[in-house]
């Protein structure tokens, strides 16, 4: 356990910090699960619109930090391909 004062508030610091990630990652998750079903379903519009909302969302969790952007580029990319899949 942290001793000194400034080791106790990196402890609290770095645990806000966690939640805040947690939450963020969970919350791209959502979005993600969102395209998959809806890719799944073959519904192609509603797979496009997903992700529409799933992508902001995750170059925001790059631009925070909780994910890397090759990461996310990458993600984007794989789903972009199997909803141009879907019409074919």
């Amino acid at each position: 356990m942290a001793n000194t004062p400034s080791a106790k508030k990196a402890a609290r610091k770095i645990e806000r910090r966690t939640a805040i990630n947690k939450a963020r990652r969970t919350r791209v998750r959502t979005h993600l699960r969102k395209v998959e079903e809806a890719i799944a379903s073959g519904d192609q519009s509603a797979a496009n619109d997903a992700l529409k909302t799933a992508q902001p969302e995750l170059m925001r969790a790059v631009t925070k930090g909780v994910f890397h952007r090759n990461l996310a580029a990458r993600k984007i990319s794989r789903l972009n391909a199997r909803i141009k899949a879907l019409s074919a």
